[in-house]
């Protein structure tokens, strides 16, 4: 795991840019060099938007092996943040004593601060907390509505160094849309796709694989994963938006994911790590579409997640196919 003393070599070294790894949600990660420049770029949009000054306090919780974490250190070099390092797990609150202005955050740390009270009151002192790396469930999105200060979601990816958009989760301006930083220009293609034309941080336009709807005042909100959708018996279905329904009603760890079906052309299967699929298989029944229910129900070990706490969807389809159904 690359150390905050590594990181400030190879950024100080005399080569214009640096190694990046994508998250591999989608696939296996894969290697991207950076320019350092557009790395600045990035950090002076963000700080910007959230209005950070000189000497205000930045944690660094993530890993500096992706780009969230390697951004925390650029935003606090370029803009003059005083940072605070502390080891990348799942507490990063814990040892905390003093006054946090700036963090950043998997939805996971932010959930697991929620549950120790004292972590909870610290996490609630952050002046501008942004959230990434994984989706934001209703649960865990209806705590943070009522926290005293700006909490955002974040939107971007490693090819945009970070995030190009943020979504307000606290508060009135809490909102299901995502706002694009200045000098960012957002459109479709034609199936849907948002496409970011961000000169300052990528060199030219960047064709996503989400699903999005565009306001005219370039607000968005993304619907799911082009590569996330499944063509079952002639019906599209978002992935995404069947979890989505079915997270406030499940407890344990799950997963939709897809296989081959000799009627249907593509069956989705939901992976489960509970035990019994049966009251899984009646919330099914009760909340979801009947042209969305899952068509085999599989129960593992473990969802497989990628090291920035994503699903990996490569890995869930792999068990999907492979697994006997319940």
């Amino acid at each position: 795991m690359t150390t905050v003393d590594e990181f400030l070599t190879e950024w100080y070294n005399d080569s214009s840019t640096l190694m990046v790894h994508t998250s591999g949600s989608t696939g296996k990660p894969k290697p991207l060099l950076v320019e350092k420049q557009r790395m600045e770029a990035s950090a002076r949009m963000t700080c910007q938007f959230l209005g950070l000054k000189a000497g205000d306090s930045a944690l660094l919780c993530l890993p500096l092996d992706y780009i969230a974490g390697k951004m925390m250190m650029v935003r606090a070099l370029t803009w003059q943040l005083r940072l605070v390092s502390v080891k990348a797990d799942g507490h990063p609150l814990a040892t905390i004593r003093e006054h946090i202005d700036f963090a950043a955050m998997v939805p996971l740390q932010v959930w697991n601060s929620l549950q120790v009270p004292a972590e909870r009151e610290r996490l609630m002192d952050i002046h501008q907390l942004i959230i990434g790396g994984g989706a934001i469930d209703e649960s865990l999105e209806s705590q943070l509505r009522t926290f005293p200060h700006a909490v955002w979601s974040t939107y971007g990816m490693t090819e945009t160094l970070s995030h190009i958009a943020l979504r307000r989760l606290s508060g009135e301006e809490a909102s299901s849309w995502y706002t694009p930083f200045e000098g960012v220009h957002l459109s479709l293609d034609d199936e849907g796709c948002l496409t970011i034309d961000a000169p300052h941080v990528c060199p030219c336009p960047l064709v996503t694989n989400d699903i999005a709807e565009l306001q005219a005042n370039g607000s968005f909100r993304i619907l799911g994963r082009r590569d996330n959708v499944v063509c079952s018996g002639g019906i599209k279905i978002q992935i995404e938006e069947v979890e989505r329904l079915l997270l406030p009603h499940l407890r344990n760890p799950f997963c939709i994911s897809r296989r081959k079906d000799a009627r249907l052309g593509e069956a989705l299967v939901l992976l489960t790590e509970a035990a019994d699929t049966m009251p899984i298989e009646d919330v099914c029944e009760q909340v979801l579409p009947r042209y969305w229910h899952p068509r085999y129900y599989v129960c593992v070990d473990h969802i497989p997640m990628t090291a920035t706490g994503k699903i990996s969807r490569k890995e869930a389809e792999g068990l999907a196919v492979a697994s006997s159904p319940h």
